[in-house]
């Protein structure tokens, strides 16, 4: 990490697609040590990077707001109470502060792997719902996947489909190194691992993967047949199928209907 300095410390963490939290002072009252606006960035873990607070237990407690944001993606408006040493932040200057601590987290991206009109689709659904896609098929060009932040065309063995584990592969290769590329997203770590096949075919690509040596508990992470039960049948509507199951795993949803997880208030009368 070079120096300290809040901007460059964000462009680095952007770039490496590391997740972080931004706090940010939005209200002080009485004696405080930090102005209203100054700002801190802290890792995964709570650490400060960059940036100030008020510094001691202010920090503290910043850090902490930062790991909870983080791990539910959810930014928080904190109360940081500098009046009592034992009851409040352990920094008795005499005054309160809040803090607006916003997470951070990295775009996951999307592995494609195939082509056709379902591919084509999910690369644009899945942009809008905020993932990097990167296509790989040999017939990929970029008047197909404008969307697309990369096209692999010259990678049959897949040796540049390196997932992580926020991110979600999807296999719609029909048959052409489905096997292969199952393989190499289960060994890479994929959060997410749809097969797009029959399930005649997806218990053989299974069943041939079992006896290279994956566990049930490894293969337990590819999804066949990929997807929610929308009901849909075009190549459209099983791209929203499985995307809605992408964003379901990402944000840790029910997939219930909202109506029945939130239901309205009853009438009056």
């Amino acid at each position: 990490m070079r120096g300290n300095d809040l901007l460059d410390v964000l462009v680095e963490l952007r770039d490496r697609g590391e997740a972080h939290a931004v706090a940010t002072v939005v209200e002080t009252e009485g004696s405080v040590s930090a102005e209203k606006g100054a700002k801190a960035v802290f890792d995964a873990q709570g650490r400060t990077m960059a940036g100030w607070v008020g510094g001691g237990c202010a920090d503290s407690s910043a850090g902490q707001a930062a790991r909870e944001a983080l791990a539910d993606g959810q930014g928080r408006l904190i109360e940081i109470d500098m009046t009592d040493e034992i009851l409040g932040a352990g920094v008795p200057c005499g005054g309160t502060m809040k803090v607006w601590v916003e997470p951070v987290r990295p775009r996951p991206t999307a592995w494609l792997l195939g082509q056709g009109r379902l591919v084509e689709s999910l690369c644009r659904m899945a942009t809008i719902c905020g993932f990097d896609v990167v296509i790989n098929d040999p017939r990929a060009t970029q008047e197909r996947y404008p969307d697309a932040v990369r096209l692999d065309t010259d990678d049959p063995e897949y040796r540049r489909l390196t997932p992580g584990a926020g991110d979600c592969v999807v296999v719609a290769t029909q048959h052409k190194g489905d096997h292969h590329s199952v393989s190499r997203a289960l060994s890479e770590g994929a959060g997410y691992i749809a097969l797009v096949a029959s399930r005649k075919r997806a218990r053989l690509v299974l069943d041939s993967l079992r006896a290279e040596g994956f566990t049930p508990e490894q293969l337990h992470r590819v999804t066949a047949p990929a997807g929610l039960d929308l009901g849909g049948r075009a190549p459209e509507e099983i791209a929203l199928a499985i995307l809605s199951e992408m964003v379901l795993l990402h944000y840790g949803g029910s997939g219930r209907r909202l109506c029945e997880v939130k239901p309205l208030e009853p009438l009056d009368g």
